[in-house]
């Protein structure tokens, strides 16, 4: 039997194997950032596809967070009975269920939330526009309101919660010292831009108890020039296993600079797969937790090496799921064809159309 498809456990949270559904923006919440119907039965696909963990996309613990239409809330206490028939859902098909919780900082939109913006910094290199700068007792509210946050998830019966610290969102804008002009004990050093990311795994580990899953998404690299570097993540990973987060899921990019988007346009070749091979041997050799890959992963053949190399403990998939909610099905009946994922995000067109994600190719097979 392939390692990918050994059973493992994380923080007692058992998995029928090694593949992980990484969030990924679906775009079909209502205007109030509930759960639909078509979510529904989206996550009923991905979880009768084999993935063993399914990571729910990046939920905004606050309005004032929000990034984009159709996203999700968790920011309101009633909206635990519609996440508890997710999960019962998911988990009556055999996997198991993470919500990834998120707060976009400068990068929410004031149409949507009608609140001012909000940064680690109030100049936003590469944007052209402001922020407010938040203070201690800013940065204090924010990760009590991912701690209240994380509670509904544990009322709601998720196995597990995600913090969002990558690709430009708030706690990312904190990590990279492109976004992070601050002088305080919030800026300068790698430790100290990691402070406010800390501060907010404290309050979610206060809130959740010793014995609950809480993973983390970071950046394995900005590639923003002065911005959040390999080294550095290595660094913070390392602390954050040291102070117990209990798995790591390594991505990367930015949303400044579209070349180095999370989402990478462009064929994905056998000599051209996986993003950030050599920053997670990096990560993997500093930390002790469990390492979750995730970029430009499409075949069998790669996903295997990487675990039996010990280079990641968990394979992350994104945009091959959208096209083929039940690939990691197909791989262990023993088709292991690579994804048929074009990575060309055309995926994403029929979100901004307020249709919420799908692959287009598949209509086009049709």
């Amino acid at each position: 039997m392939s390692v990918l498809f050994e059973e493992t456990s994380i923080k007692g949270m058992t998995l029928k194997n090694r593949f992980i559904r990484s969030a990924t923006w679906e775009g079909m919440a209502d205007e109030k950032g509930r759960m639909t119907p078509r979510l529904y039965d989206l996550y009923a696909r991905l979880a009768d596809g084999g993935t063993a963990l399914l990571i729910l996309s990046h939920a905004f613990v606050r309005r004032d967070g929000q990034v984009g239409a159709g996203q999700l809330s968790f920011s309101s206490d009633d909206q635990i009975p519609e996440y508890r028939k997710l999960t019962e859902l998911v988990h009556s098909r055999g996997a198991k269920i993470c919500t990834q919780l998120a707060h976009a900082g400068f990068l929410a939109r004031e149409k949507l939330t009608g609140a001012p913006l909000i940064g680690a910094s109030a100049h936003v290199q590469g944007y052209d526009h402001t922020a407010r700068e938040l203070n201690r007792e800013g940065i204090a509210e924010l990760a009590s309101a991912f701690a209240k946050a994380a509670a509904r998830a544990v009322e709601a019966g998720f196995d597990a919660v995600q913090i969002h610290a990558a690709h430009t969102y708030l706690l990312s804008q904190f990590l990279s010292p492109y976004f992070n002009h601050r002088t305080d004990e919030y800026g300068g050093s790698v430790e100290n831009r990691a402070r406010a990311a800390f501060q907010v795994y404290g309050e979610i580990r206060s809130a959740v108890g010793a014995d609950y899953p809480v993973l983390i998404k970071i950046n394995a690299d900005d590639f923003l020039e002065g911005g959040f570097s390999s080294e550095d993540s290595a660094a913070v990973c390392r602390m954050l296993s040291e102070r117990g987060i209990d798995a790591i899921e390594l991505s990367g990019g930015n949303l400044v600079v579209p070349k180095y988007r999370p989402a990478r346009p462009g064929k994905i070749t056998p000599e051209t797969e996986v993003f950030y091979r050599s920053q997670a041997e990096r990560v993997k050799s500093s930390i002790t937790c469990p390492l979750m890959l995730v970029g430009g992963i499409r075949s069998f053949e790669t996903a295997e090496r990487l675990t039996r190399k010990k280079l990641a403990d968990y394979i992350s998939l994104s945009r091959p799921l959208i096209r083929e909610p039940d690939l990691v099905k197909r791989w262990e009946s023993g088709d292991r064809r690579p994804a048929g994922c074009l990575s060309d995000n055309a995926c994403y067109k029929p979100i901004y159309a307020g249709e919420g994600i799908r692959c287009p190719h598949l209509d086009q097979a049709e």
